[in-house]
């Protein structure tokens, strides 16, 4: 029961005023489409204007008050249950163009911590290379990475020259990338559920190998063929498996809910539509990785030449960072009116 009516109406009152002015705005233009931060303070407006209806109801205080929030709150429902645009279809290109861009770079945060312990890890592992070569036998998990690289590029040159390894098996070869790297990054997710503390460690040691293998590479001279077998799918699968970590962090902060007090399974709730969109969106990412590792990153000299892989590799790197840090973004037209 609210003791003080007056004060309680004149504290919320600007909050009252600005659902008003929202729920004004989408009646005046049906198809404006908000973005994800102004649909959190919609709804955030709308359960306080409907906690402070509850609060209002068991008043004896004034009618008026409880009459406008009940319209208010009326109006919020309608909206926030409504079907708007496409009558409920399913628009997969808009969610891959606008939502998942735009559920990235909400939780930016998490994506550059992932990005940060990867880093590390990179740098730990080329330096533990640097000062001990005989350590990438310990570190790099993959046999055929552990000879010579002068030894094997010039393998893989030669024998590219001489047939299509791969021949008949692109698409099995293909299937099994998808695969494995999605289960790999869903176990990154998943890892989350420690607090995320697992998917900070296999990030780390995921950058540990990558950092180990680059050097070794480096070191012995082979840069060109080291950047034109990882570039072509390693710009989209190294990043698609950090957001997997992003998405695991996501997890973890709501596990712990620092600073919250909301409950853990409403802290939960309120993630699961972000973590099921960054886990989607980096499943295609990785298809897309696949097929460019299966018919492209492997063939070598003489079939492609490493300048045109390194180039085919740095413009997907920038279609990328475009792609998550523009798409989606309001148009500078439609901010004032959708």
């Amino acid at each position: 029961m609210i003791v003080d009516l007056e004060r309680f109406s004149k504290e919320e009152e600007r909050y009252w005023t600005e659902l008003e002015s929202v729920l004004d705005a989408l009646e005046r233009d049906p198809l404006r489409k908000m973005g994800l931060p102004e649909i959190k303070r919609f709804h955030y407006l709308y359960q306080r204007a409907s906690a402070a209806l509850v609060k209002v109801g068991g008043s004896s205080g004034e009618a008026d008050i409880r009459r406008y929030l009940e319209s208010l709150v009326a109006r919020a429902y309608a909206n926030v249950h409504e079907l708007r645009g496409a009558s409920g279809r399913l628009r997969p290109l808009h969610w891959f163009f606008e939502t998942f861009p735009r559920v990235f770079r909400a939780h930016v945060g998490a994506f550059v911590l992932s990005l940060a312990i990867t880093a590390f890890g990179v740098s730990m592992g080329a330096g533990m290379v640097a000062v001990d070569k005989e350590a990438r036998n310990v570190i790099i998990p993959f046999s055929q990475l552990k000879g010579d690289p002068a030894k094997r590029v010039a393998a893989e040159e030669k024998m590219g020259a001489a047939k299509d390894r791969l021949k008949g098996k692109k698409a099995t070869f293909s299937a099994f990338l998808m695969t494995h790297n999605t289960r790999v990054s869903l176990f990154t997710f998943a890892l989350g559920l420690t607090w995320g503390i697992g998917t900070a460690i296999f990030l780390f040691y995921n950058g540990i190998i990558l950092g180990a293998v680059a050097l070794d590479y480096v070191a012995a001279r082979q840069t060109p063929f080291l950047l034109g077998w990882l570039l072509p799918h390693g710009v989209i699968e190294i990043p698609a498996v950090i957001i997997a970590g992003q998405a695991g962090f996501i997890l973890a902060h709501a596990l712990i809910g620092s600073r919250s007090r909301a409950s853990m399974r409403d802290r939960l709730r309120g993630v699961v539509p972000d973590m099921v969109t960054l886990l989607a969106g980096l499943a295609i990412m990785l298809v897309w990785a696949g097929l460019v590792e299966a018919f492209f990153s492997q063939y070598h000299e003489p079939v492609i030449p490493y300048a045109a892989k390194i180039a085919f590799g740095s413009v997907e790197l920038a279609g990328l960072l475009l792609f998550l840090g523009l798409s989606g973004r309001p148009k500078e037209g439609s901010r004032g009116n959708g």
